[in-house]
């Protein structure tokens, strides 16, 4: 019986195509042909079938057939499984990056509507916060004047120096210092200028939100309140 057995899956491994795999199923006795696996080569054409997938065929798709022909069984190749998994965890973390965001969402709205209670409540929120912002300008433009002052006056010192035919040390590190400083405080200008617009397109993007939320028309932008001189 064992000799008999052995003959049968060298014969189904020199079959090609699983029509021929079935019409050998119908033929062998039904106790020993209870299944019959078929497999593919690199390029996926069936190149034989037998009782089990040759070691060097493992990794390539395959197919396990019923004493009937009929398929009952399909695995796929490793670098097909491979895709698949990689296609599968990509469609998973779009699909956790999105519920994040609807989350976040849903809490930020829960927030909004928490902490107002009219669109005007929203404006005058803003209209704090750049005022806050414009006299932190103000400040800082009092400032950039007496740093200018003081550059002006290192640059007099350096150049009469220079003139002499030697500036000292410390003139040079005095000069450098004194530009720095100016520098500093007009790039300090410069970004609170830029918290102005970060704030005023915040609150327009919170106030919109908010009327949206409360079912309210569309309003055009408000007017942010004038800065106080």
């Amino acid at each position: 019986m064992p000799e008999r057995k052995s003959k049968l899956s060298l014969s189904l491994r020199m079959v090609a195509g699983a029509g021929a795999a079935a019409a050998l199923l119908a033929a062998a006795p039904a106790a020993q042909a209870q299944k019959i696996v078929c497999w593919k080569d690199n390029a996926g054409k069936v190149i034989g079938c037998g009782d089990r997938v040759p070691p060097e065929f493992q990794k390539n798709e395959s197919k396990t057939l019923d004493n009937r022909g009929i398929t009952r069984k399909t695995t796929v190749s490793a670098e097909e499984a491979a895709r698949l998994k990689a296609e599968a965890d990509k469609k998973a973390a779009i699909k956790l990056e999105e519920d994040r965001r609807i989350a976040e969402q849903r809490r930020q709205d829960t927030a909004l509507i928490n902490t107002y209670t009219s669109a005007g409540e929203i404006d005058v929120r803003r209209d704090r916060e750049l005022q806050v912002v414009d006299l932190q300008i103000q400040q800082l433009k009092a400032a950039v004047k007496g740093a200018v002052d003081a550059h002006t006056t290192q640059k007099s010192r350096y150049a009469n120096f220079e003139k002499r035919g030697k500036v000292p040390d410390n003139v040079k590190d005095d000069l450098k210092l004194a530009a720095e400083e100016e520098d500093r405080i007009k790039t300090r200008i410069a970004d609170k200028e830029k918290d102005k617009e970060r704030i005023t397109a915040s609150y327009a993007q919170q106030k919109a939100r908010f009327i949206e939320l409360k079912g309210g028309p569309a309003a055009a932008p408000a007017t942010p309140a004038p800065a106080k001189k």
